[in-house]
């Protein structure tokens, strides 16, 4: 019975993964492909780069990236701190109502960020935040699976090595940067990687706060230049969207184990 459950789940597995990477290599076929061969297959098509200089030219790509990579960053440096304050307070600091606050804090998570639309376009809109970095970012810039993360694994950490810092004559902070922050080294990555590649990818939101290429990320940058009125060619597109995505897809296939490792001790946490 358990070769049979193995055999099924290594199925289940292949074939998800199977589902998964089909429309991957499809926009890698048609996007190095000629596009009459885009709809169709042949191992005699010849092999082209003509689409990537198309789409290069015809879209800012070097402005959204740039933009792509300043508001990621952005966000996940002002996680990273905000984040790391908070897990440490509720995960070590006595004060009253801890409870409820990390409640609410858990409580967030079932928010669909959708429904914050109006009222966040309306604040940032009132503080002259729209079509620009920081409106993109400002709603992103804690995270309450970042502070979730940051607090249970902090709470794994032996007390005495912080009262031993103390001994030493480190502050709150001291103690937080060279106690805390080495030891959750594996709990940051994962994070950062979850957080990269949601805000990398994120679309909605940009979309309705950005009106210009100024600070128009990638996603939406795409979107448009996808248009059904502006032409549609996939084989273009796809030469577009493999730009779009081919920072994380290098940088997944770079560091994949250690992706997995640090997943893996985060959840062993």
């Amino acid at each position: 019975m358990n070769k049979l459950t193995h055999s099924l789940s290594a199925v289940a597995a292949w074939s998800l993964g199977l589902i998964w990477i089909l429309p991957l290599l499809y926009a890698f076929w048609a996007a190095f492909h000629p596009a009459e061969f885009a709809t169709r297959f042949s191992l005699l098509a010849p092999l082209t780069l003509e689409h990537f200089y198309t789409a290069w030219e015809q879209a800012p790509f070097v402005r959204y990236m740039i933009n792509t990579l300043a508001i990621t960053l952005l966000i996940l440096s002002c996680q990273l701190v905000l984040c790391t304050l908070a897990g440490y307070a509720l995960a070590r600091l006595p004060f009253f109502g801890r409870g409820v606050v990390f409640g609410l804090i858990l409580l967030q998570l079932m928010v669909v960020p959708e429904i914050l639309i109006v009222e966040n376009y309306q604040t940032l809109a009132s503080i002259g935040a729209v079509d620009t970095y920081l409106g993109v970012a400002l709603p992103y810039l804690a995270s309450a699976f970042g502070i979730f993360l940051l607090r249970q694994t902090f709470k794994t950490i032996p007390q005495e090595l912080e009262d031993a810092a103390r001994l030493e004559g480190c502050s709150t902070l001291g103690v937080i940067w060279k106690v805390y922050v080495p030891l959750a080294k594996p709990t940051y990555l994962a994070f950062a990687l979850v957080s990269i590649s949601y805000h990398w990818n994120n679309f909605l939101w940009p979309l309705v706060i950005t009106n210009t290429s100024a600070s128009r990320p990638l996603t939406v940058g795409m979107a448009i230049f996808g248009a059904p009125e502006s032409g549609v060619d996939w084989s273009v597109i796809c030469a577009g969207t493999l730009i779009a995505v081919g920072p994380l897809l290098i940088l997944f296939l770079v560091f994949q184990r250690q992706f997995v490792q640090s997943f893996m001790r985060a959840g062993i946490k």
